[in-house]
């Protein structure tokens, strides 16, 4: 399999396919095109990958999977650890992630990934603490359903899809208290950036952006 992904400070699409696929011991080549170069030369070349014009990109054979949720699910038919086996667990664990799939968008357009800058705290909207506040009930209950140490109990593709959230946390110094954690959350958060894949990507990621300088 060969998966195709943006650059890897950035790129939080590309980091959740990654990480279950790190995660579940699956082989693959690494592909990546680097983002927001002048002139369109990045569409150019992830359109020559995905026919969409988006990363992450799937390819196993003359399979082409574009979508980082459905490459997810593609792996997890060859590893079903990927998902929990309890159906409770399972439904809400893929319930968590489809909402981080297709929500959160304040969230996302005031604090971007940025794996190479420093921690800093920053002002938030009202919209973004509403989001904040959704996650913290969210994983505060799963936590409290399923005794964690991650979501739904072991690793899986939900905690893969929140641990680009967890650098954000970490990156905008978002203390989570302020949005009703009360401890948990932030202990999650902690763990997420603590995991062997994730540590893997964000070495890649800190030495792609010595290299740009």
């Amino acid at each position: 399999m060969e998966l195709v992904i943006g650059t890897k400070r950035w790129s939080t699409w590309s980091m959740r396919p990654w990480l279950a696929l790190r995660r579940a011991g699956l082989p693959f080549r690494e592909t990546l095109v680097e983002l927001r170069q002048e002139n369109n030369v990045s569409a150019d070349r992830i359109r020559a990958h995905s026919p969409s014009g988006l990363v992450p990109v799937l390819k196993d054979g003359d399979l082409v999977i574009w979508d980082s949720l459905a490459i997810c699910e593609y792996a997890a038919e060859k590893a079903p650890d990927l998902w929990p086996r309890d159906p409770a667990a399972r439904a809400l664990a893929r319930a968590a992630a489809a909402e981080m799939h297709s929500g959160f968008a304040s969230l996302r357009g005031e604090c971007p990934m940025a794996l190479d800058e420093p921690v800093r705290e920053v002002a938030l909207s009202p919209a973004t603490g509403d989001n904040l506040r959704r996650l913290v009930a969210m994983w505060g209950d799963m936590l409290g359903r399923f005794g964690g140490p991650f979501l739904a109990g072991d690793w899986s593709i939900a905690d893969a899809f929140y641990t680009p959230v967890a650098t954000r946390v970490r990156t905008y110094g978002i203390r989570l208290s302020d949005y009703g954690d009360d401890g948990r959350c932030g202990q999650y958060v902690a763990r997420l950036l603590q995991t062997p894949e994730f540590l893997e990507w964000e070495r890649d990621a800190l030495a792609d952006a010595q290299r740009a300088r």
